[in-house]
């Protein structure tokens, strides 16, 4: 199917891939190319087929959907995969954990099935799956508790900040607390334009590889908290 988005569906339970397969193969600019059961096996067959998006579930045997996400978009030979989280709870453990191993988002599993479409076809064209409500809601709780995670999370490392204009830093910060473009320009007084010029400066300044890289810097450099 040529220019169809390439997805791999990652999930321990047979009817939950079974139903996103169904859905997603009834589309005509998509096609499952793959499925695995746990991370190990997430990762094989990633490198066997380089799918633009992967759908992985976090908590499976053998090898979990973090690790498998951080070893997917580690791997230089997956540039262009991207990783979406599949969660039962809008603030489970490990959302945070997965955002910082390089997902591009989260969606939960009773997603509606145009919504999972949309998403799908959205992490394809390069945009990170950070509903407003759901990463503040995310932001609130990591910054009154900080996010329970399998491995603790580094200080805050402000040095990654060093080469931004205090504009650009009012703009991450706003990035971080889920604002889209719009939602920016609204809120400094400047043009749709010149918000996404912003945001795409703090892409190559950072490294950010998505939307979503920012808002875990975001979290990381503690700006929230500025």
């Amino acid at each position: 199917m040529t220019g169809a988005v390439r997805v791999l569906l990652v999930d321990d339970q047979t009817l939950v891939r079974a139903g996103f397969r169904a859905l997603l193969d009834s589309e005509p600019d998509i096609e499952v190319v793959g499925e695995a059961v746990d991370g190990e096996q997430a990762v094989a067959l990633a490198l066997a087929t380089t799918p633009d998006v992967v759908l992985m579930d976090i908590r499976m045997p053998r090898v979990d959907g973090l690790q498998a996400t951080a070893r997917i978009t580690g791997d230089a030979r997956l540039r262009g995969t991207r990783v979406v989280v599949l969660t039962t709870f809008e603030l489970d453990e490990y959302v945070f954990g997965a955002l910082r191993a390089g997902a591009s988002g989260f969606l939960l599993k009773d997603i509606e099935p145009v919504a999972l479409i949309d998403a799908v076809r959205l992490v394809h064209d390069g945009q990170a799956l950070l509903a407003p409500q759901v990463t503040r809601r995310l932001i609130e709780a990591y910054v009154a508790t900080g996010v329970p995670e399998p491995v603790p999370a580094p200080a805050p490392d402000t040095s990654r900040l060093a080469d931004l204009t205090p504009r650009e830093r009012e703009v991450l910060a706003l990035v971080g607390r889920g604002l889209s473009n719009h939602e920016i320009a609204a809120h400094l007084v400047l043009s749709p334009l010149t918000a996404k010029t912003h945001v795409s400066r703090l892409f190559t300044k950072l490294g950010a590889r998505d939307r979503a890289q920012l808002v875990v810097t975001a979290y990381e450099t503690g700006i929230l908290d500025a």
